[in-house]
């Protein structure tokens, strides 16, 4: 039976500003959801595998390739020049939106994925050696995992996992304990995207900082969701999608202390990453620009930087306080559905709900949802230690995004409902 806290971080939440937004002219800003699935109007509650794309995000994507079709950097033509200009500007938007601090740089990358396994090729691997130790969490998505195990693996060095509870939280002073003289770097989910589980990472950091170690963060399901200030988190390392932020697929960036970046070697070479070739001698670019080799996904870096702008009209803190009102109505919705097991009571969420229900595969239920229009993640999220954790081979997971209202919650409420008829 469904076991619910109380606890979800709506304490300081007001409402007046929750009315001084008009959702429904947010959710009229999304094209997609004016579409039927199966005969029925699309409840989309994805968000954490993908989020969905405003029609400013789509027509700054198109803008490019219909206007501003041109390579960048290198080119003295008009064309050239204003792609160059907007994608540089979209630069400028990350460190406005995350208040990257003075002294780091915002590297273009195709993801997280990629930014986290930069950051272990690049600056971890050449100090690595056997039986040092990188320390992560047992909440992490395999994107920041396996890169880890990967390199513990090749090296000889280990990893060392922080477990979290049955409410799916981590204490930061059980990591503290976890390090120790051999630990040389820390990697994080600020939230985990199984669970919602927003960690604090705060107090981690300052407890890795305390020792001389770096730390990353990945920010894949933090940054859309919730402030994120990187001036007072003081992360050495903070990568996030764009894709999850309400921007295109293939583009993400990694926000880096200027003095890790200079001790990096690239471990991707090419164009636009050099000053000068020659057959006996290589300069590398001027940072950011020597880890971004080749030609970059022009479009989707500009495009990011138009969804980032949209979430900074919103105001991420309206939009925190949105969400969070939708989890809590999800919690209290959940508690009349008979046998429902929720995966992740965490005292500290963002909008994810993930459930079980007795005796029905995820899978099933999610077929099931999706004839009823509503589509939901079905499956270990990519995330398989966690379900491990918990004893289950998988979860039903509901995402909410800045699109979502209340009814889209009723209809993932009828839709469980209408699988325990049909399967229970």
């Amino acid at each position: 039976m469904l076991n619910m806290t109380p606890s979800t971080p709506t304490a300081n939440l007001h409402p007046e500003s929750r009315a001084k937004k008009n959702w429904d002219k947010v959710r009229a800003d999304f094209p997609a959801l004016d579409q039927e699935v199966h005969g029925k109007a699309l409840c989309y509650l994805d968000s954490a595998a993908t989020a969905l794309k405003p029609q400013a995000v789509i027509d700054s994507v198109l803008n490019v390739y219909a206007k501003d079709c041109a390579n960048i950097h290198r080119g003295v033509h008009m064309l050239s020049q204003r792609a160059t200009v907007a994608y540089e500007k979209a630069r400028d938007t990350v460190k406005r939106f995350l208040n990257a601090p003075q002294g780091s740089h915002s590297v273009f990358v195709r993801g997280t994925t990629e930014a986290i396994n930069l950051v272990a090729q690049s600056f971890v691997a050449p100090q690595l050696k056997a039986g040092d130790e990188i320390l992560i969490t047992e909440l992490e998505h395999h994107s920041n995992l396996v890169p880890w195990w990967l390199l513990c693996k090749n090296t000889g060095a280990k990893l060392v996992v922080l477990p979290f509870d049955d409410k799916g939280q981590v204490d930061p002073a059980e990591f503290e304990a976890k390090l120790s003289e051999k630990t040389r770097f820390v990697s994080l989910c600020h939230v985990s995207n199984a669970l919602g589980t927003v960690l604090p990472v705060k107090a981690m950091i300052d407890a890795a900082h305390a020792r001389g170690l770096p730390v990353l963060l990945d920010g894949a399901q933090a940054l859309p969701h919730l402030p994120v200030d990187l001036s007072a988190l003081d992360a050495d390392f903070y990568a996030f999608s764009a894709h999850k932020a309400y921007g295109p697929t293939g583009s993400g960036v990694l926000v880096a202390k200027t003095r890790w970046l200079e001790q990096m070697q690239p471990y991707q070479s090419g164009g636009d990453m050099i000053k000068s070739v020659s057959f006996s001698e290589v300069i590398f670019n001027d940072l950011p620009h020597r880890f971004e080799a080749g030609t970059p996904n022009i479009a989707g870096v500009i495009g990011m930087g138009a969804a980032l702008e949209y979430l900074e009209k919103l105001g991420m803190q309206t939009v925190f306080e949105h969400e969070q009102a939708l989890l809590t109505y999800a919690h209290e919705k959940l508690k009349a559905i008979p046998n429902v097991r929720l995966v992740g009571q965490a005292a500290q969420k963002v909008g994810v709900v993930s459930v079980v229900l007795e005796g029905i595969h995820p899978h099933d239920i999610g077929t099931v949802l999706d004839m009823d229009g509503v589509a939901i993640r079905a499956g270990h999220h990519c995330a398989q230690p966690v379900m491990e954790h918990f004893g289950v081979p998988a979860t039903v997971r509901a995402s909410f995004g800045i699109y979502n209202t209340e009814s889209d919650v009723d209809r993932f409420i009828d839709g469980l409902q209408h699988a325990q008829e049909l399967l229970g």
